[in-house]
């Protein structure tokens, strides 16, 4: 349910979702937050009503993509509904 797939733009790699209403978008950032806490990586991201936009970079790195911020995007895009 997103609406396009990563890009890379700004130095972070960015992609929105959007779902039926916010109670989806909400059960998915939760989601994600859980994923992020074990991986210790975690997303610069924002929700309005059913649309969640997510931007991923390593500060460690200076704010720049690195291999965590690609590894937590496929880690997002495995919790998304099928």
């Amino acid at each position: 349910m997103s609406d396009n797939s990563w890009t890379e733009r700004n130095d972070k790699l960015q992609r929105d979702f959007r779902f039926r209403d916010f109670s989806e978008a909400f059960a998915f950032m939760t989601r994600v937050a859980l994923i992020a806490e074990k991986m210790d990586h975690h997303p610069e991201w924002s929700n309005v009503y059913n649309t969640v936009h997510i931007a991923l970079s390593t500060h460690s790195a200076g704010g720049k993509v690195t291999a965590k911020d690609h590894a937590l995007a496929a880690a997002i895009d495995k919790v998304l509904p099928a």
